[in-house]
């Protein structure tokens, strides 16, 4: 069987415009809750948008929660976008009580600004923290689309790749090893997102010893 990115698909959000994305970009990649495809993968990306705690349920519902915590620790290069991001760290103010993957130390606040609107919605500009593969060719400062009501704050501050202002300097990328997570979403951030794409898909394809 042919090794593509596993884009999970777990009933959270439009998740068509990643794929179709990463398509645009010459990758192929499949929207999928198969655990053999997704071990098969040779990238796994989740994507998402909604609350916490139902995408934690679907995982379990689908059976696959242990499964992308076992291939993400394994070493598979992932992508998460988004909700994406929040479901690596321990808990959300979202749904209280319910648990993460846990990749991360860490957990999901709430916006509380007096004189911006909430949710987060729009372009905004990411502050370079730290480089990794995935942001080659991306210029410090340059804009992104966001849409969001919640910020990761994980408990090391060594995996913080990119920050954005809004009302307070909140974290908007995280990377460790082959971890790689943005608040923002790539598939609709015109060049620089698809950069980010492309980026990946190269990630995944020279990991595969192809």
């Amino acid at each position: 069987m042919t090794k593509k990115i596993a884009i999970i698909d777990y009933k959270m959000g439009n998740i068509k415009s990643v794929q179709k994305a990463f398509k645009y970009m010459g990758f192929d990649a499949e929207l999928t809750k198969s655990k053999r495809k997704i071990k098969n993968s040779f990238g796994l990306v989740l994507p998402g948008v909604g609350a916490f705690g139902d995408a934690v349920k679907n995982l379990h519902d689908a059976g696959i929660f242990e499964l992308l915590k076992t291939e993400i620790l394994n070493g598979k290069p992932f992508l998460g976008i988004c909700l994406g991001l929040q479901l690596l760290f321990q808990k959300s103010e979202e749904n209280k009580g319910i648990e993460g993957l846990s990749v991360f130390k860490g957990s999901v606040k709430k916006f509380k600004l007096k004189n911006l609107k909430i949710p987060h919605i729009g372009w905004n500009q990411i502050n370079i923290v730290k480089r990794n593969s995935l942001l080659n060719n991306i210029k410090n400062n340059a804009f992104f689309y966001f849409v969001h009501s919640y910020y990761v704050l994980p408990t090391n501050k060594k995996i913080i790749s990119t920050t954005t202002d809004y009302g307070i300097n909140f974290v908007s990328g995280v990377n460790k090893d082959n971890i790689f997570a943005f608040q923002f979403h790539p598939e609709k951030s015109h060049n620089e997102g698809l950069t980010i794409i492309k980026n990946f898909g190269e990630l995944c394809v020279s990991n595969s010893g192809n």
